[in-house]
């Protein structure tokens, strides 16, 4: 607008240089097409303002207002048409803009993608093709764009086909999609797809086609490869003996292998579509049906076992098992499967199961045979065992009756030598009492004597049980006794510890050769943590048999304490001894420590816990305790004569009187007639299918608070009902003295227990 304005100044005159002038139009022109339509009215808008300042307001003449009005419309016109014309120049440029991107984009997406675009005249066969297409073709840009060119390009297996296809696209108008081999010039094979519409001019005739060509060499060689694997999994698939199939996600198959056609005997694509329900037995189906829904819903591997119906009708058990498959992006797509006919191990199963009762119901009789076999057995080593005793015992026993028969013979012939007569009663005592320790061994050995612990010396013990372990020792190998705790007291039960020292000397007599040695020896110890194995630290009374025998290696002395293992012939022992020594020492809180090697002999100890507990001796008769309190009504129950004649004879040397029973039957009648009655003494084992037992309850209940002493010289399985009873034992054989003390006892317990 300063540029108009000097223009006219210089050829005008300066004084008419803001005046109104048509000079200010190109500049109007100028600021709207570069500047923008609102720098347009600015400069109109200044050049009127101008010149009203020039002209100090409004002319006054009408002419120069028209002038002015006049001038001002044109102004706006050109500055509206500048405006129009700068928009038009504006889209021009973005459409451009656009289409240059547009292009830039088709380059980058047909190189990217390798597709080409082409299209060629029907008539003239020329055309045009893409830079693309020509890279896929592998022809140089300057090669002619036609449909000759693009012929000679096809692989010749595939160019005349091609050929045939453009021909027929030409007659119908339309063009097909085909795929095709290309032979570029360096000899590589590329696979394309030619896509493309023919064009057709009023009259329905083709005259132009356009379309793509996409180099596809890659996605082919996929497709043959999964084509391939698809080949191999089918052939794989039907080559296998089980039935295997591929479900989608409405259970309907997808692909089942041969096996599975054959089994149903149906079409291939029946079997696709076929209802397992029409084959399930009847007895299956509920369950079926329920498990195999819950193994869908879960979506989790399941396994279905069922009878199914082949093709041919015959019943096969058939086992399947069930796996998801997930697709891209881990989406659940179905199940694949395989079903496997187990016919035949389900009837294996049931031959099993049937040869196992058969087999148990064997095992059972030969389980029986053998404890029938091991009774016999063990009651022939029993039988065995009192053979080898009673050797030694009769001539014990011999002995004693020589010393008692010789001793009463004597008083006979001269009953007026008193000094002779004492000396031989006594003799005839003491023979008797060795008797009575004897038995009471034998019946600990037998276990028919009451087991029970009791603070025992171990020597003494061992001093007691001295003559029967010399006889079990027997004549061909030594034994020597040596004990060496004469203090030393264990709490312990007096029979497990003989029959154990028996077991002992009993195998150590059986592993010793003839003119061997036998030693059985105590001692007092303390054992450290761990010096023993199994057994804890502690005092201890260490009880040792010790023979020169054979020895044990190492495996016999890993199972010797097992029950029923022995190296013994068969016949000759039972594999028990050991084990009762084992398990006796751990009942009495101790333990059993063997050392021993092969050709070396063998030691054996038992060690038990030494306790300061109170000793119990043996009862010895310290001659009569005086006369009786008060004179006793006495019921003797004794079904033996000679012993109740005995007895009735001590009772009556102690001042009672005394009423004779030979049963239970004749007590109660004796107790019926309610004669005075202040004690009962009867025997435990009675005839007639009724013990003493049975009469003390039934006398009790008659009269209540009498007291009875049961007595009994051989307990037997009567003596675990004895244990429990509230009456006092008396064993037989027992002296005056003894009687008089057990009726002291049972007439005040009190007294005698304090």
């Amino acid at each position: 607008m300063a540029a108009a304005v000097g223009v006219r100044g210089l050829f005008a005159g300066w004084d008419t240089a803001f005046a109104l002038s048509v000079t200010h139009f190109p500049a109007f022109v100028t600021a709207t097409l570069f500047a923008g339509q609102r720098w347009g009215w600015a400069s109109l808008g200044g050049a009127l303002v101008g010149s009203l300042l020039l002209r100090h307001g409004l002319p006054a003449e009408g002419a120069a207002r028209a002038g002015m009005f006049l001038y001002a419309l044109s102004g706006a016109v050109t500055i509206v048409v500048a405006a129009t014309l700068r928009e038009i120049v504006l889209r021009l440029d973005e459409a451009q803009a656009a289409l240059d991107r547009s292009e830039t984009r088709l380059q980058m997406a047909q190189k990217a993608g390798e597709v080409g675009l082409w299209d060629w005249d029907v008539a003239t066969g020329e055309g045009h093709w893409s830079p693309t297409l020509y890279r896929i073709l592998g022809l140089p840009p300057d090669t002619d764009a036609n449909i000759r060119a693009l012929l000679r390009s096809v692989h010749p297996e595939d160019r005349e086909w091609v050929r045939q296809s453009n021909v027929a696209a030409i007659r119908s108008g339309k063009l097909a999609p085909t795929e095709y081999r290309i032979l570029r010039p360096d000899g590589e094979v590329r696979w394309v797809l030619s896509r493309g519409e023919m064009l057709q001019n009023g009259a329905g005739k083709a005259v132009r086609a356009v379309g793509v060509n996409i180099d596809i060499t890659e996605r082919r060689h996929a497709f043959e490869k999964v084509r391939e694997s698809d080949a191999r999994f089918r052939a794989l698939a039907d080559s296998a003996p089980v039935l295997l199939w591929v479900s989608m996600t409405d259970g309907r198959r997808e692909f089942v292998n041969q096996a599975y056609v054959d089994f149903l005997g149906v079409p291939y694509e029946a079997a696709l579509n076929f209802d397992w329900r029409e084959r399930l037995h009847a007895e299956d189906l509920p369950r079926i049906l329920k498990e195999q829904v819950a193994g869908e819903t879960s979506r989790q591997v399941f396994s279905l076992e069922a009878r199914y119906r082949r093709g041919d009708g015959a019943w096969r058990w058939v086992r399947s098992i069930s796996q998801p498959r997930y697709g891209p992006g881990g989406v659940f797509v179905g199940f694949v499967g395989i079903g496997m006919d187990v016919t035949d191990e389900k009837q294996a199963e049931r031959d099993l199961m049937h040869i196992n009762d058969l087999l148990a119901e064997r095992v059972q009789a030969a389980l029986a045979e053998r404890d029938e076999a091991e009774t016999r057995l063990h009651h022939a080593q029993k039988l065995e065992a009192v053979g080898q005793l009673t050797g030694g015992v009769a001539h014990d026993f011999n002995n004693l009756l020589t010393v008692i028969i010789g001793a009463l013979d004597l008083i006979q012939r001269r009953p007026d030598d008193g000094e002779r007569r004492d000396r031989m009663i006594e003799a005839a005592l003491a023979a008797a009492r060795r008797g009575e320790r004897l038995t009471h061994q034998l019946l600990a050995f037998s276990r028919r004597q009451a087991l029970k612990a009791e603070a025992r010396r171990i020597d003494d013990l061992l001093v007691e049980s001295e003559p029967l372990l010399r006889r079990a020792a027997g004549e061909a190998a030594g034994m020597v006794l040596a004990p060496g705790a004469p203090d030393a007291v264990a709490m312990l039960d007096q029979g497990q510890f003989d029959a154990a020292l028996m077991n002992l000397v009993v195998n150590a007599r059986d592993a010793t050769p003839a003119g061997g040695e036998i030693r059985i020896e105590t001692a007092v110890c303390d054992l450290a943590e761990g010096e023993a194995p199994d057994i804890p630290a502690g005092p201890y009374v260490r009880v040792t048999v010790r023979d020169n025998g054979v020895g044990m290696d190492a495996q016999v002395l890993s199972r010797v304490f097992e029950p029923f293992f022995t190296t013994k012939d068969i016949g000759k022992g039972t594999g028990l001894g050991l084990s009762q020594v084992y398990g006796f020492a751990r009942q009495s809180g101790g333990g059993v420590a063997i050392d021993t090697a092969p050709g070396a002999g063998a030691s054996v100890s038992i060690y038990l816990p030494r306790v300061a507990a109170p000793v119990r001796d043996c009862e010895t008769p310290s001659g009569s305790e005086g006369g009786p309190s008060r004179v006793l009504d006495v019921l003797l129950v004794e079904d033996d004569p000679a012993v109740g004649d005995m007895v009735e004879a001590m009772l009556c040397e102690l001042g009672h009187r005394v009423v004779r029973a030979d049963g239970v039957d004749q007590a109660l009648k004796r107790l019926a007639r309610r004669q005075p009655i202040d004690l009962m003494l009867t025997d435990l084992v009675m005839p007639g299918g009724r013990s003493g037992l049975d009469l003390a309850r039934a006398a009790t209940t008659a009269r209540p608070g009498l007291p009875v002493i049961l007595s009994s010289g051989f307990t037997g399985e009567a003596l675990s009902a004895v244990a429990d009873a509230p009456w006092p034992l008396l064993r037989k054989p027992y002296s005056a003295d003894a009687l008089a003390r057990a009726i002291a006892r049972a007439l005040d317990p009190e007294s005698q227990a304090a």
